[in-house]
């Protein structure tokens, strides 16, 4: 009945995080609290989880490390809840264009069940099996209702998601990644929604989020540095004239895009988005199966 256990606590967990986006969308709550209650929704699922908390130490680094296999007890529940802090926050960040915090959803959802899919016909292990059919039964509903909202949210858009979807659909896809004991997936599925530093007038000496790829490119170092102002939005502009949505130098992906790429319509930014996010998945599956037999 542990399967039972789990499934309840991350029910709890995704809950919580629908009750705080409800909260948000009416209150506008400020990033401290942002970042600092997904801590505390994590606790059903930390409490409830049973896997194992040992690390496969990288072959090139067991020499250095002097074991193959290291056990990190509680080191490894406090990442998790990281994990969700984390996934929780940057489908809430990747925001502001119809149909983008739903589309990106369901491209991460779709690459998160061919994964278990993957797994559960690779592998003769019935616990490592039932791990990856658990984590099916959790995607499966946040995929299907993910679409159905896709439809009405892909622009011209007659429903907008909010907080209250962004909260739910990042941590379910933090239950699914833990439940499912592939911790380091939802990282690679969501490798395009990192290069966002979180930013608020309200949060300047709190946490900030950003990539090495941001910083060498200089989109995100500058505004973490405190070099350039930092918006509390941080949207492209818009000319009524042509219908276009024009780049600004604030240090989002949906920015650097129109600035990469030049001007274009909403829908078709939305479009480049997500095929950048659906390739984006597409080279975490190559890196995994290329590091496969080398790296672990």
């Amino acid at each position: 009945m542990q399967w039972l256990v789990e499934y309840n606590a991350a029910l709890a967990s995704i809950c919580f995080m629908i009750l705080l986006g409800f909260v948000d969308d009416v209150l506008d709550v400020p990033w401290r609290v942002k970042l600092v209650l997904p801590s505390f929704a994590t606790l059903p699922l930390l409490m409830a989880y049973a896997g194992h908390t040992t690390i496969i130490i990288p072959k090139p680094l067991i020499q250095y490390v002097g074991v193959a296999v290291l056990d990190l007890g509680w080191i490894y529940k406090l990442y998790m809840g990281m994990l969700a802090v984390f996934c929780t926050n940057s489908i809430n960040i990747h925001a502001g264009l119809n149909g983008l915090e739903a589309g990106q959803t369901v491209v991460i959802s779709t690459a998160v069940l061919i994964h278990n899919v993957m797994q559960i016909g690779a592998s003769t292990d019935p616990e490592y099996q039932q791990a990856h059919a658990f984590s099916i039964y959790l995607v499966l509903p946040l995929l299907t209702s993910s679409l159905a909202l896709l439809s009405y949210n892909w622009y011209p858009s007659s429903v907008f998601v909010g907080d209250t979807y962004t909260y739910f659909a990042g941590m379910a896809l933090a239950v699914v990644g833990i439940l499912g004991h592939f911790r380091y997936n939802p990282h690679f599925c969501t490798i395009d929604l990192v290069k966002h530093e979180i930013s608020d007038s309200e949060a300047n000496d709190l946490w900030k989020r950003h990539t090495l790829v941001e910083d060498l490119c200089s989109v995100s170092l500058p505004f973490l540095l405190k070099i350039i102002p930092c918006p509390r939005h941080r949207l492209p502009k818009f000319d009524p004239r042509t219908g276009l949505l024009t780049g600004t130098k604030d240090g989002t992906l949906v920015n650097l895009f129109l600035r990469l790429f030049g001007q274009c319509t909403e829908k078709m930014l939305c479009i480049r988005l997500l095929i950048f996010q659906a390739l984006s998945c597409i080279f975490c599956f190559w890196l995994r199966h290329f590091l496969a037999g080398w790296y672990k």
